[in-house]
């Protein structure tokens, strides 16, 4: 999946403006421009739009952990990743939310997605493993669909 279409679907989720996201990213050190967050947020199709770079959603990641959870200097920061799979957007937004192995079968349930308890853990496991399994767009699409429902229910 698009790194762009994440940070478009994590920000409609927590309701963030541009700038809270160039804050997110600048708590991992990564400082950009506004003029440069509002072209990674605009349509494929758009004038000025700008593919979001996976060292750029890596840190956005990784912040939104800090965001989400806080920031503890015990800990090491999260390792940046060079590239950027639907696997590691997974894990991070899994850990930024704290979500457990039955919070995610019920994330994706809710957008009409099941998914045993063997085939989620194989998305986790380090590429390599003999049950490693790569995460497709389209469980990534119901997750962030689920978890958008989860974190940002409808009102009424």
């Amino acid at each position: 999946m698009m790194n762009n279409d994440v940070l478009r679907s994590v920000r409609y989720m927590l309701d963030l403006s541009e700038g809270r996201l160039i804050e997110i990213l600048a708590s991992t050190g990564t400082i950009i421009t506004p003029a440069v967050m509002s072209r990674y947020l605009k349509k494929e199709d758009e004038a000025d739009y700008m593919v979001c770079p996976d060292e750029v959603m890596a840190n956005f990641l990784n912040g939104l952990i800090f965001f989400k959870r806080g920031k503890d200097d015990r800990f090491p920061a999260p390792e940046v990743e060079k590239r950027v799979t639907n696997n590691v957007m997974l894990k991070k937004l899994r850990v930024a939310f704290e979500l457990k192995t039955e919070d995610l079968q019920a994330i994706l349930a809710a957008a009409d997605f099941k998914v045993s308890e063997g085939e989620l853990s194989a998305f986790f496991r380090k590429e390599g493993h003999k049950n490693y399994r790569p995460c497709g767009d389209q469980v990534l699409r119901y997750f962030l669909k689920g978890l958008t429902m989860r974190v940002r229910p409808k009102k009424g």
